[in-house]
């Protein structure tokens, strides 16, 4: 027997549960996503549950690609506008985009490297020291002298 399309994309509906195990995400992950406008259910059942279909899955799991790579949710959400479109403009914001998110790597990066380089220095000091700890005599705020 041949099922119809509508009966076929019914078969593959699923509950929110199961959706985000899927898409490998936390379930309020999936309903955070649905409030910030980056997915939707793709129907309710007549209890209100939210059901989705393989395609919205596939859409959790772009997003959660997206920003291992660094884009933030409001990136991802113009990212779902451009997709489909062709041409230079839409190349464009996408070039732009993957601009912007390549210098916040960068700034974060040398952001990094200060750190790592005063983490160094700590360290260097906490082996030489002998008596106090230089370390947290470093840290620790200077104490002011009370006014008599």
């Amino acid at each position: 027997m041949t099922k119809k399309p509508q009966e076929e994309s019914v078969d593959r509906l699923m509950a929110i549960g199961e959706a985000a195990r899927t898409a490998g995400v936390a379930t309020p992950t999936l309903r955070y996503y649905e409030q910030e406008g980056l997915l939707s259910p793709t129907t309710r059942s007549r209890a209100g549950y939210r059901l989705y279909d393989t395609r919205a899955v596939e859409q959790l799991q772009f997003i959660r690609s997206a920003q291992g790579v660094g884009f933030t949710l409001g990136d991802i959400r113009t990212l779902g506008r451009l997709e489909g479109g062709r041409g230079t403009s839409c190349k464009a914001e996408v070039r732009r985009l993957l601009e912007r998110r390549l210098a916040d790597v960068n700034e974060k990066m040398k952001d990094l490297k200060r750190v790592q380089q005063a983490l160094g220095q700590a360290l260097d000091c906490c082996q030489r020291s002998k008596g106090e700890c230089g370390v947290l005599k470093e840290i620790r705020p200077a104490k002011k002298k009370r006014r008599r």
